[in-house]
């Protein structure tokens, strides 16, 4: 009799979950069939003719932006030229940006391109592209109209922080060359390492050009600078963390999959053989760049020094489509090692120093955060 009602209570609850399922699913059909309409009304009453193949472009790519502002469709042109700007040369203005609240916003301008070069800021959010207003458009699309043969020029009006009119910046396209790291001895005894991006050979790079500093016995510490990166591989953020550190949790991933759910660690063996470290980090810090800089703070390893980073901590995967075309799409947040999140919130500097050049050239005197990081290293 017990057994008889478990079943009869089991069929009842299967009932349940299946009416539920189907009334779900028919939701989601009455859904399309009310896209499919307002696509019709479209079409037939809207002031000008309408490319429709363009218009589900655009809605795909507002159900992406809906996610996060770095959720996003790539046409297959776009896609296209995204592969080829991965291999490390390409022409355009040299900034990584993304979508906040309909506008678009500066991570970070990479340094010696011409957006860097002409005062472009990281947090900026350009408002205007020639005389195209930017509101309203998709990222992509804003991508599109940045877009032009080298050598060209673009005006882009930007509003600021602090600033209470807007700025124009004239800017002339080149061919971008990304070269991540350059090293420098500075006070004969303190090693400089900027890191702009992390790419597929940032990790060798650094740890050659640390090798060549410990040649001179007389390096007494460390300066990072992660100010202005945009981030990069993940790959290269965990080998490059690992460089400073024995042992402990570099970064988590936490996606909605928990078989995917991963840690990675340290491995014993800091390179730099326990000498101080600084790293400088900037509202242009973000991604790759947060993982190094709050992998190392959580571990006391380092002192970071400088303002607070930009909180892009989550993980993009490119998923090819049938068209040829791709989506960005979201499909895990990192953490740092004391379980905190990035994303939105960024990594706080232990000394927080303002900036007060635009100039992140080596031995820049004007540079106040680099000018403390020295005097702090000396006493």
């Amino acid at each position: 009799m017990i057994k008889r009602k478990i079943i009869g209570l089991f069929i009842i609850i299967s009932i349940f979950i299946i009416q539920e399922d189907v009334t779900a699913e028919n939701e989601i059909y009455k859904k399309i069939d009310l896209f499919g309409e307002v696509l019709e009304k479209i079409n037939k009453e809207y002031v000008e003719e309408i490319d429709q193949s363009e218009s589900m472009d655009s809605a795909i790519n507002g159900l992406l932006q809906s996610l996060d502002p770095y959720s996003a469709y790539m046409s297959p042109e776009i896609f296209n030229e995204m592969q080829t700007e991965t291999s490390g040369e390409f022409g355009g203005l040299g900034i990584e940006v993304s979508m906040e609240s309909g506008v678009v916003k500066v991570i970070s301008p990479i340094d010696d391109t011409p957006a860097s070069r002409a005062g472009i800021k990281a947090g900026d959010y350009i408002v205007k592209i020639n005389d195209v207003q930017v509101q309203g458009k998709s990222l992509s699309e804003a991508v599109d109209l940045m877009r032009g043969p080298v050598g060209s020029s673009i005006d882009l009006t930007v509003r600021r922080r602090g600033e209470k009119k807007a700025l124009t910046f004239e800017i002339t396209r080149e061919i971008i060359q990304i070269q991540s790291v350059k090293a420098d001895l500075l006070e004969k005894n303190i090693g400089y390492i900027r890191l702009t991006s992390f790419n597929e050979n940032s990790g060798k790079q650094i740890k050659d050009k640390i090798e060549n500093l410990e040649e001179n016995k007389k390096i007494k510490a460390y300066i990072l600078d992660l100010r202005n990166n945009p981030g990069g591989l993940l790959s290269q953020a965990i080998k490059i963390s690992d460089f400073f550190l024995d042992n402990g949790e570099i970064v988590s991933t936490k996606s909605r999959k928990i078989s995917e759910n991963r840690k990675w660690f340290a491995r014993k063996g800091d390179i730099t053989n326990g000498k101080t470290l600084i790293v400088l980090i900037n509202y242009g810090s973000a991604s790759a760049s947060e993982i190094v800089a709050g992998a190392l703070k959580d571990h006391k390893r380092a002192i970071l020094l400088g303002e607070s980073s930009f909180g892009k901590g989550s993980v993009q995967s490119i998923i090819p489509l049938k068209n040829d075309g791709a989506i960005r799409l979201t499909v895990a947040k990192y953490y740092l090692p004391s379980g905190k999140s990035i994303s939105e919130v960024g990594v706080s500097p232990d000394i927080e120093i303002s900036e007060e050049s635009d100039d992140f050239r080596i031995k820049t005197k004007t540079d106040n955060q680099l000018n403390y990081a020295i005097k702090l290293i000396n006493g």
